[in-house]
């Protein structure tokens, strides 16, 4: 028997433990940075299958090791992200979480469960490949700074250092049991732009004394999205979002103080850090210009998750094999952000997705919403697909 259907035979029979697991973490989801049981189920699970572990990066991180023939041949690791949202579930969901206002509303669950099953898979078939692997469960993808810098910066990865990084993640337009890639730049940046406007406020109906401080936050809103139309190369995918505006005044009150936030995707580091220089101007010129101040506080969050092209392509082509052409698609650019961009940063990666759609129309509902619910039938894919790119790769 080769060793693609073992991998597919191990893939069914351990998925209904793997299902098991999904939906213990699902009903216990915790937040980012804060995952203490989470983790401690993980090692427990590890413990289970006497695969080594190292605990306790970044307070929650897991890094197990499973060692091959030859181990020192290669390394590479496999990455799956723990923390949950601070979501009120939907109550028609039928898996809900058992902590109210917190719920796996982007899928670490099913990340965490695959690659424990992948894990289990790769270490029963130790004897039968060269090389080691390392599992990296990772806590704070949610959360800034991100746990993929913090995990590195601990030195998680440091010995052994892996030679490629892969990570996969669900995604509920997708059929299950199909799966996407896309090499080179795949996800955005993602930056936090705050703007504080102040200046003299009183009454609304003498604005010729006063600041009008909501009129100058408006001007703001508005002159910024000369940046992204004006001033960035059209091929250069770029996205600047104003989604919150706190002017707390009243129908005859023109407040002294109104609040600015939104975020800054693009898919150019160069054109990302140029961007932040013009929103830095246009907003303090343009409060200045309109005798009031503007405070600019923009929090860099994470870089572009760029797919190394060679190591996507052998992945890519690894998935057909074990799924078949029919099932493996490239896909487009996203302009969500992900933290795995600081492992793509440092290494060879790749970062790809698998389909949860639910089957008959079910509704599946989106990443980050409270009715977000996978077809937990997508677990035995994404078990046994990352098992077999790892010994894959490894074999090349």
């Amino acid at each position: 028997m080769d060793l693609k259907q073992i991998i597919k035979e191990l893939s069914q029979k351990y998925y209904p433990e793997i299902l098991d697991i999904r939906r213990h973490i699902h009903k216990n989801p915790e937040l980012s940075f804060e995952e203490f049981n989470t983790s401690k189920y993980i090692c427990s699970k590890l413990d289970e299958y006497h695969i080594p572990y190292r605990a306790g990066y970044v307070k929650t991180g897991i890094i197990g090791t499973i060692k091959g023939k030859n181990p020192n041949k290669k390394v590479i690791a496999l990455r799956a992200d723990m923390d949950a949202l601070p979501i009120i579930e939907d109550e028609n969901n039928p898996i809900k979480s058992c902590n109210k206002g917190v719920m796996h509303a982007c899928g670490h669950d099913a990340h965490s469960a695959s690659l424990l099953g992948t894990a289990k898979i790769l270490n029963e078939l130790k004897d039968q490949w060269e090389g080691t692997i390392l599992l990296i469960f990772q806590p704070g993808e949610e959360k800034f700074p991100g746990g993929a810098k913090l995990l590195m910066e601990e030195g998680a990865l440091d010995n052994p250092k892996p030679e490629i990084i892969i990570g996969q993640h669900v995604l509920p337009d997708m059929e299950t049991g199909h799966v996407g890639f896309k090499e080179g730049m795949y996800m955005a940046s993602g930056d936090e732009i705050y703007l504080t406007i102040k200046g003299k406020g009183g009454h609304a109906a003498m604005p010729h004394i006063l600041n009008d401080n909501v009129l100058i936050a408006a001007n703001i809103i508005v002159s910024m999205q000369q940046i992204v139309s004006r001033m960035v190369p059209a091929n250069i995918p770029t996205v600047l979002s104003f989604g919150k505006v706190i002017a707390d005044g009243a129908t005859n009150i023109i407040p002294e103080k109104v609040e600015i936030a939104g975020t800054l995707r693009t898919m150019n580091e160069e054109w990302r850090a140029k961007i932040k220089t013009q929103i830095r101007k246009i907003a303090t010129e343009m409060a200045q210009s309109m005798g009031a101040t503007c405070e600019v506080k923009i929090n860099d969050g994470y870089p572009v998750v760029t797919n190394h092209i060679e190591i996507t392509e052998k992945a890519y082509t690894a998935a057909q094999k074990f799924l078949g052409n029919e099932r493996v698609h490239k896909m487009d650019i996203r302009m969500t952000a992900e933290d795995f961009g600081y492992y793509t940063q440092a290494y060879p990666c790749t970062f790809y997705r698998f389909g949860v759609q639910q089957a008959n129309n079910f509704k599946t509902g989106g990443l980050h919403t409270p009715g977000f619910n996978l077809n937990e039938s997508a677990l035995e894919t994404s078990v046994g697909l990352m098992a077999y790119i790892a010994l894959d790769i490894l074999g090349q």
